[in-house]
């Protein structure tokens, strides 16, 4: 084994003591310099947050490789501190070396571990500004952190929480991993998006979402992004306060769908290819107090719906949605009694939507049992509305069993059934801000009075009932024990202006009431 000269062996031992002594003097100088440091940036970083306050728990300054961690952050907003919006385990800000070496000197940052809770509180706040949060300072705040620019933007292990007012399970987001790069490049041409994006996360316990494509970090006033969305198994019960403002009561189902979105300054797109919506339950809730909300909400839906109605910068297209075993129903809770009609069994493919012209016309198609018991089968076409709606929609319902509507009969007519069917058939066609079309019930079997089970009714009561039920026998077709009536249908929409589907829901609602309680009152006082 060859041995080093002595003055060589000496020189290489000079030279190991001078860089354990570089590195002793580096680690010296980054603790005597990371408190200053902390504080330093700490502050910077609030200056320039509008809003917000950040606090930093500690920072490690690595000399060597110029990374700096700043770790057990804090963030809280201002009008809300308690509790702070975000706590974040560690980022590490460092520059992104292979960048460096094309001549570019730019930063990578890593958060690892944020967790965000968010409340209705926080949300209300952020409402009531008119500056959208991006504009807050929280890229400067990033870049008063690491004075370079940022490239490469690095999540890991996230986590996101809104809890909302009253007794709800909280919005969850874990397993948040997400990656941007090539942030800092240089201004693109309108609708270019030159830097990749990637994103995955857990929604509410077992969905799925994914998110890839690219953004334009630096379009103003605000980033742009183009991407495919992918959900799977995302459980609806998790929205219920949410649905809850707009009186939609809903029970369970889980949505899956695959989209592309676009975002950006000029164009907000989103085009659905598939989605699907599984054992859904779930009702409108009409209640006493929402009468008046209710009138207004349909006045600012229908104000917002033509509004969105061929907007260039609004693109809304829907290839296919389908509702696979549905329970979908209306509860009123206005009427003299309250009850709920519903659809069981409920099976929806819609087609072809969207809010421009050019896309031709939209069909529905739906399978059900109306209370649990009545075949139901309808069919609609939507054709691009010029003049306001513009859609044909036939409506099959056969063999509903009456006593299922004892609640509502007696909510609109005073009375009840012992036995009986029903069938109702409607045509249906608006065009021009004019409707025409028929409807047609039809009542087989019905017995209205039974002295065993109306022995607790008053006398009155049950007078009415015989007096119903012998005015059902007048109208009886003997054959076939059947009663039945046709109405025309025919004359202006009395709201043109109202959306497309609140048309529908106005029509078939009111069709129908009028058609299952036909003019019994009138009859009786004619007999």
């Amino acid at each position: 084994m060859a041995v080093l000269p002595r003055r060589w062996a000496r020189g290489v031992a000079w030279a190991g003591l001078v860089v354990v002594l570089l590195v002793i003097a580096a680690a010296a100088a980054s603790v005597l310099v990371e408190e200053p440091l902390r504080q330093r940036i700490e502050s910077e970083m609030n200056r320039r947050l509008d809003g917000y306050t950040t606090r930093i728990g500690r920072l490690d300054f690595h000399p060597l490789g110029f990374d700096i961690d700043f770790e057990d952050l804090e963030v809280v907003q201002n009008a809300h501190p308690d509790p702070p919006v975000g706590r974040i385990a560690r980022i590490t800000a460092s520059v992104h070396w292979r960048a460096l070496l094309r001549g570019g000197l730019v930063a990578d940052f890593e958060v690892v571990r944020p967790d965000l809770h968010i409340n209705l509180a926080n949300v209300r706040r952020e409402a009531s500004d008119s500056r959208p949060i991006g504009k807050r300072g929280w890229q400067e705040a990033l870049q008063a952190m690491y004075p370079l620019k940022i490239n490469q933007f690095r999540v890991r292990e996230g986590q996101l929480t809104y809890m909302d007012q009253g007794p709800f399970k909280p919005l969850q987001l874990s397993a948040i991993n997400a990656r941007a790069t090539n942030i800092r490049n240089i201004r693109s041409r309108e609708r270019v998006y030159p830097s990749e994006l990637w994103l995955e996360t857990v929604v509410f316990d077992s969905g799925r979402l994914a998110l890839e494509g690219h953004a334009d970090f630096l379009a103003d006033p605000h980033p742009g992004v183009l991407a495919v969305v992918k959900l799977d198994g995302i459980e609806l019960d998790y929205f219920k306060p949410i649905l809850a403002r707009y009186h939609l009561a809903l029970r369970k189902g889980k949505l899956g769908a695959v989209a592309d979105l676009e975002y950006s300054p000029t164009l907000k797109a989103v085009h659905i290819h598939d989605a699907v919506l599984r054992d859904v339950e779930g009702d409108y809730v009409q209640t006493p107090p929402a009468a008046v909300q209710a009138k207004q909400g349909v006045e600012a839906t229908a104000r917002q719906a033509e509004a969105a109605t061929n907007r260039p910068d609004l693109q809304l297209r829907l290839d296919r949605l389908r509702v696979v075993n549905g329970n979908i129903g209306f509860v009123n809770k206005t009427a003299r009694q309250e009850y709920r009609v519903f659809l069981s069994d409920l099976e929806v493919e819609l087609k072809n939507f969207s809010n421009q012209f050019t896309e031709g016309a939209g069909t529905a198609q739906v399978r059900g049992r109306f209370m649990g018991s009545g075949l139901t089968v309808a069919s609609a076409t939507f054709r691009p509305e010029r003049s306001g709606p513009d859609f044909d929609v036939n409506v099959r319902i056969e063999d509903t069993e009456m006593t299922a509507l004892n609640r509502l009969l007696r909510a609109h007519g005073r009375f009840d059934v012992v036995a009986g069917f029903l069938s109702f058939y409607t045509e249906l066609n608006v065009k021009d801000r004019a409707v025409t079309g028929y409807v047609k019930p039809l009542f087989r079997n019905v017995d209205v009075y039974a002295k065993e089970q109306d022995a607790d009714k008053g006398f009155f009561q049950k007078v009415y009932e015989k007096m119903v039920s012998g005015v059902a026998k007048l109208l009886e077709n003997r054959p076939r024990d059947e009663v039945a009536t046709q109405t025309r249908v025919a004359g202006p929409v009395q709201q043109p202006q109202t959306s497309t589907w609140q048309v529908i829901l106005n029509l078939v609602r009111n069709a129908f009431l009028e058609a299952i309680l036909p003019g019994f009152d009138r009859q009786l006082r004619r007999t």
